[in-house]
């Protein structure tokens, strides 16, 4: 075949592999992320051997991770950044300390460290967790507006942040004396790029998109959209810093302007295409011989990174005030090496830091930790709902964290309890205290505080979920609970909470799926409502009367349909 043509019939066979391994993962119910992985294992130099240049392929797959992260940007609200900006500086940079000088420890203990500034250097790999996997699992999983998914996500840009400064502090820590120039320069760096970010986002891109999407061509805006995501990319891996957060700034450029929506269109897609190369090329980083060879080491040095790091994270969120739920999900799902410790783990073997067996070892330790991480996110729910079920251990940190209140008066009667508000929760608030009815909100978004605060409506700070928060709701004098959370897992344990405390509470629910709608009424929801359904029966409502049909026929066709929960229209059944 030509030369030309071999970069083509690799990037096919990636495409297929990974389109059939996450057809199947799927199929097995598995993330997707998994059937990635092994599909890049499998048709990688360690698996079948079927591609002729890996380092071509990998070289896309980075343009993955710039989309991914330029979409978390313009995703990204800086509003709810604030509520947990506390926790993602300073609780990232004593995560990334403590995870340092655990590791640095252990390893100079046991001897796999020949050196002081070798187990530092070892720390400083491990400390890094990886953005990409968390995101694309909290993706799939529709988390990454949770409480738990927004300070997941600022822990991990504050430690793409740090790896700039990282990549040059390590040149000299063979030459102690150059540390504090090189500390100095890194700042410098990041400095220079915030104030060009900042002049870019206000003066110059919003101009520029305007002219693009003026020539009404969707060809040339995405062409600027891509060109500003690279672009940026490449001036922060220029710097020292990593292609991420360059990514991740152009992201936040454009999500305050008109523009954002079309420019997140347009990205999609070609996110989930280049993401799908990316996890493929970590898979492609697995040699089973090492692994086998190795496996007592391997198994030490994962079971060390992602315990050690769990720990600590659940100890720092647990300190910051967050629930022992929240607490337990974060530190599950940051708890891995990231993506970006191979760039560290290459700087040190060039630098001599490390052997290059070591570096092969913790190539194999960090592909592991990442295959794991949508499992331990998908356990960390059902662990954190068994830990808060043991007496002694709420009532311990009932001392630590607290629901605060405002102007809820010290017992409620004949109130209406609304959990979540986001866009459904604050309808519901509107149309309950519009008919003078007495409101309780469940909120722990920051943003969403400042609107109830505004409106002097009455609210818990907290997980809606948290037995300890349900309890000061006064579920048991209320008339009804209407549960409006983002997330599915949530929305189940409350529901399973709020009905322990009060059997007999008219308990409303937004279903998030069709399979969802049976769970949640034989859990004891009262009434069960699915958004897609019910703009689907107003749009029919509309059409009907348009076709002249009876409004008693309609009314009548309509209730049948929310009576029966949907059975009639559901999917799964046409």
């Amino acid at each position: 075949m030509e030369t030309q043509h071999i970069l083509i019939l690799d990037l096919t066979i990636v495409l297929v592999a990974t389109l059939l391994g996450g057809f199947l993962a799927n199929r097995l119910h598995q993330p997707v992320l998994l059937g990635y992985l092994a599909s890049g294992f499998i048709v990688g130099p360690f698996g079948f051997k079927l591609l002729s240049n890996v380092t071509e392929i990998k070289s896309l797959a980075e343009i993955g991770v710039a989309f991914l992260l330029f979409v978390l940007g313009v995703e990204f609200s800086l509003a709810e950044l604030k509520r947990v900006k506390k926790i993602a500086l300073q609780g990232s940079l004593l995560q990334i300390g403590l995870t340092t000088m655990l590791v640095a420890f252990v390893t100079i203990i046991t001897g796999f460290a020949s050196s002081l500034n070798q187990g530092i250097f070892l720390g400083a790999v491990l400390s890094l967790s990886s953005t990409a996997v968390v995101l694309k699992t909290l993706s799939e999983r529709g988390e990454t507006n949770t409480m738990h998914g927004q300070i997941m996500l600022a822990i991990l840009i504050a430690q793409d942040l740090a790896l700039g400064v990282m990549l040059a502090i390590f040149p000299a820590l063979n030459q102690p004396e150059n540390i504090s120039v090189a500390l100095g320069i890194a700042v410098l760096k990041i400095l220079c790029f915030t104030a060009t970010a900042l002049v870019l986002s206000r003066w110059i891109v919003p101009p520029l998109l305007s002219i693009l999407a003026a020539t009404e061509s969707d060809e040339l805006f995405m062409l600027g959209v891509i060109a500003l995501c690279l672009g940026l990319s490449l001036t922060t891996v220029a710097l020292g810093l990593s292609i991420a957060m360059g990514a991740f700034v152009a992201g936040l450029m454009i999500s305050e302007i008109d523009y954002a929506d079309q420019a997140l269109a347009k990205i999609l897609p070609l996110r989930d295409t280049f993401a799908s190369l990316f996890f493929a090329s970590i898979g492609m980083l697995i040699d089973p011989a090492i692994v086998l060879n190795n496996f007592g080491l391997i198994l030490g040095l994962v079971t060390l990174v992602m315990l050690g790091k769990a720990i600590i994270v659940l100890l720092i969120s647990l300190g910051f005030g967050y629930s022992l739920k929240t607490s337990i999900i974060v530190s599950f799902g940051i708890n891995q090496i990231g993506e970006f410790s191979f760039v560290l783990a290459l700087v040190g073997l060039d630098l001599g830091l490390i052997s290059q067996q070591i570096y092969y070892l913790l190539l194999g330790t960090t592909a592991i930790t990442l295959v794991l991480t949508p499992l331990w996110l998908d356990v960390a729910p059902k662990i954190a709902a068994s830990l808060t079920r043991i007496p002694w251990l709420t009532g311990f940190l009932q001392r630590f964290y607290t629901a605060k209140t405002l102007l809820m008066p010290e017992k409620m009667r004949g109130h209406v309890v609304v959990a979540g508000y986001g866009r459904v929760g604050q309808v519901i608030v509107n149309i309950l205290q519009g008919q003078k009815y007495s409101v309780l909100v469940i909120e722990n978004s920051e943003a969403s505080l400042q609107r109830l605060r505004m409106h002097k409506i009455p609210y818990i700070f907290g997980d809606a979920d948290s037995e300890l928060v349900l309890e000061k709701a006064h579920l048991e004098t209320a008339k009804a609970l209407a549960i409006a959370l983002p997330d599915p897992a949530s929305t189940r344990l409350l529901l399973k909470y709020a009905l322990a405390i009060a059997p007999n509470l008219d308990v409303i629910v937004r279903s998030h799926t069709d399979k969802e709608i049976d769970l949640l009424t034989q859990m004891g929801a009262k009434e069960v409502v699915q958004p897609e359904f019910e703009a689907a029966l107003e749009l029919g409502n509309h059409l009907l009367k348009t076709l002249g049909a009876d409004e008693s026929y309609i009314r009548t066709v309509i209730n049948d349909i929310r009576t029966g929960k949907y059975l009639s229209i559901r999917t799964e059944r046409i």
